[in-house]
């Protein structure tokens, strides 16, 4: 068996490999447009082969001007192969030792799927070759959008927002925001990495974003104390909510509402007609912010990844 990134002279067969599960995936109406923007490279796309067949595919997403993938989209192996588990973590693991990590698998499933058997079968054969391969921490989100007819939250006046150019500023309220916080991605990295070093690399991700900088609000109390940060942005699909917190010696006000109100006027100013954001399942409190904005869950993200390397 061959494991290998693919060329350009791959695509035909790599069109080939086709998912007949419900959960989301690589498919021709993602893989060319990505390949052509960026967001996929043919360095970041693996497969197994056996004779000239392709017999399972990998592909990693990142920023179109990343310098790494950022995350598995799309795990497939051949209907003929008897031990798809087992050829998937062997791919995964040759990738991994190429890339030097191993980036988190994220799928994309139906609000219910636990009731839905083809749904449960097709992460159950994946999840165990992604634990075979070093991904055995666990994360579910869920996937909220704001589209056009539902109310925008009006401002309570509670909160001063500012603009703030110097990337310091906001490299500061990241670090403190991280302070306490139920966000399982900061959780993890923190684990690893001391605060500074975590803001400053999430900023540089932030940044990386087509989302405009110039969007980006730091939230005051009127007396001018730091409450929190509300970062609008964009992605590949279009308007999100990329990142909010509120500090730690001013939770409990429900500022979460305020600054939620903030991103969400500013892409409703400019013409957005849908606005999409995740939260962790277990973040009730930001789960129900989203639900008293008018955001409504409309599917949930599944997101396999490596225990932070200490833990």
């Amino acid at each position: 068996m061959l494991f290998r990134s693919t060329v350009e002279t791959d695509l035909d067969l790599l069109l080939d490999c086709a998912v007949d599960e419900p959960i989301s995936w690589a498919d021709p109406d993602r893989l060319l447009p990505f390949l052509k923007n960026g967001q996929y490279h043919h360095d970041r796309i693996w497969v197994a082969e056996h004779d000239g067949q392709i017999l399972a595919r990998a592909v990693w997403w990142g920023f179109p001007d990343g310098d790494r993938p950022l995350a598995l989209d799309c795990l497939w192996v051949h209907p003929s192969v008897p031990d798809r588990v087992g050829l998937a973590a062997e791919l995964l693991r040759h990738a991994h030792e190429k890339y030097g990590d191993a980036p988190a698998y994220h799928v994309f499933v139906a609000n219910g799927w636990r009731d839905n058997p083809d749904i449960t079968a097709a992460i159950a054969w994946r999840w165990q070759a992604g634990a075979g391969a070093g991904l055995t921490d666990e994360l579910e989100r869920l996937r909220y959008e704001w589209t056009t007819g539902a109310p925008v939250p009006a401002a309570s006046g509670r909160l001063v927002f500012r603009a703030e150019a110097d990337d310091e500023a906001f490299v500061e309220a990241f670090r403190r925001v991280a302070v306490g916080t139920l966000d399982h991605h900061t959780q993890q990295a923190l684990a690893t990495t001391d605060p500074e070093a975590q803001a400053r690399e999430d900023i540089a991700d932030y940044r990386s974003m087509p989302g405009d900088r110039d969007w980006w609000r730091l939230a005051y109390t009127p007396d001018g104390d730091l409450a929190g940060v509300a970062l609008p942005s964009a992605n590949g699909g279009g308007p999100v909510v990329a990142y909010l917190g509120v500090v730690p010696e001013h939770r409990g006000h429900g500022y979460a509402d305020d600054l939620l109100g903030e991103i969400t006027r500013t892409h409703a100013e400019r013409g957005a007609d849908r606005i999409v954001a995740d939260t962790d399942a277990v973040n009730v409190p930001m789960a129900r912010a989203f639900e008293r904005a008018g955001y409504r869950n409309f599917a949930v993200r599944l997101v396999l990844s490596a225990p932070p390397a200490n833990g």
